[in-house]
């Protein structure tokens, strides 16, 4: 093995393209390289979430279909709910006391998130140290490697520097995790603006094949072709941006047929929707099997949930040792 991994997701429910190509994807080849902890860090989920949570249980059990669907393999790699183990939490905190303001207070994405959802002033003490949570979810497992996107290299290397003080405060107990930047291509939501549920432009990989075509049939397209036989512009086009990502085989033909126009929005479209049927036809059998047996994906999780936390306690009582806190009365 490589090394270890850790990484994870929010629940949020079924995942749509963009969470497949960012990270769900790349899991499931990391696993033949590295020992890896795969968390669904529904403690994270409440920093934003917090006034919102009646449907997580629901979402956590959908995004682990998903998983597994995709290809996360229990055999080979440790999937655990966050909250089911509570040394996250506690390292957390012991970490907290070691973390200066600034630090947090600089985040480009804690300013993007609250420009984002208008919070203004309204910033949580979750939200604003969610970093330190995050720092300790990858070193509780003394993770030397985390994959993510350009996005989220600043939380890693906040993370190596929260690592890097308690090393030099107390003992070095933990690793410099690095980063494993994991290029993809950002995948924009139907009508072109920013893949959300929110904004209601997601194609889930769960979908039918039905509602695929139906969704591919409402994506915005180059506005300068008008009649069928004008010429296109792809590079302006949210279709063959798709094509680019899903159809690669056919693109270059593509884009030469709607230059020429000689070939038209429709045919385009129906492309398109045909490579994302194709694409998840295995997944979407896969996960009929889960849905059918929901027992099995609650007896993995609880399996994994143990293990993840023996590995945990371990690297608690190796802080509280260094941290002088493993007295007994």
């Amino acid at each position: 093995m490589a090394g270890i991994i850790f990484s994870g997701m929010r629940p949020t429910g079924k995942l749509h393209l963009g969470n497949y190509l960012g990270a769900l994807e790349n899991w499931v080849k990391l696993q033949e390289e590295y020992k890896c902890f795969f968390g669904v860090v529904d403690l994270h989920a409440l920093t934003t979430g917090y006034d919102n949570t009646e449907n997580l249980k629901e979402n956590i059990t959908e995004m682990l279909i998903d998983w597994f669907s995709a290809g996360i393999d229990p055999e080979r790699s440790t999937v655990m709910i966050q909250s089911y183990v509570p040394e996250h939490a506690e390292l957390h905190l012991l970490f907290s006391m070691i973390t200066p303001l600034p630090w947090l207070e600089r985040n480009p994405v804690l300013k993007e998130q609250v420009r984002d959802l208008g919070l203004k002033d309204n910033i949580g003490y979750g939200l604003l140290g969610y970093p330190v949570l995050m720092a300790s979810d990858i070193l509780i497992y003394k993770a030397n490697a985390v994959p993510v996107g350009e996005d989220q290299v600043h939380h890693i290397e906040l993370t190596r520097e929260i690592a890097r003080r308690f090393n030099n405060l107390y003992k070095n107990v933990f690793p410099l995790p690095q980063v494993k930047l994991t290029k993809v291509p950002r995948v924009p939501g139907t009508d072109g603006k920013r893949m959300s549920k929110s904004l209601g432009n997601t194609i889930s990989i769960s979908e039918s094949p039905e509602k695929i075509e139906e969704k591919v049939k409402t994506m915005i397209t180059d506005t300068q072709k008008i009649r069928l036989n004008d010429p296109g512009h792809p590079d302006i086009c949210v279709v063959f941006t798709y094509q680019e990502i899903f159809n690669q085989e056919q693109s270059e033909e593509i884009s030469v047929g709607c230059k020429s126009g000689k070939l038209g929005c429709v045919e385009c479209k129906k492309r398109l929707a045909q490579s994302l049927i194709d694409k998840f036809d295995g997944f979407r059998e896969k996960r009929k099997y889960y849905e059918k047996n929901p027992k099995i994906i609650r007896e993995i999780v609880i399996e994994g949930s143990k293990k993840a936390r023996q590995v945990a306690k371990q690297t608690l009582g190796e802080v509280k040792k260094a941290m002088n806190l493993d007295y007994e009365y």
